[in-house]
């Protein structure tokens, strides 16, 4: 496994992880752990998708990164101005 893959499939693994758990039960789907977990795994993705120059995943990943913080702010109550 190449250095990209498994930066990739750690960010991968983290979004599903979290998206499990919350599904399960086990997790608050709209609590800090939830969106701790989704940033620190869409960013992984994202940025092992730029090192392979995929684009469409760069973006998708890069938007999950951004949505994920908004939430992570929203549930630590922190106002945007």
């Amino acid at each position: 496994m190449e250095y990209n893959d498994i930066i990739g499939t750690v960010g991968v693994g983290l979004i599903l992880m979290a998206y499990f758990l919350s599904t399960a039960k086990l997790m608050e789907g709209n609590g800090k752990s939830y969106y701790v977990i989704n940033v620190i795994g869409a960013a992984l993705a994202c940025y092992a998708s730029f090192l392979i120059t995929y684009w469409p995943f760069v973006i998708l990943e890069g938007t999950w990164t951004l949505v994920s913080i908004y939430g992570l702010m929203k549930a630590m109550k922190i106002k945007m101005t």
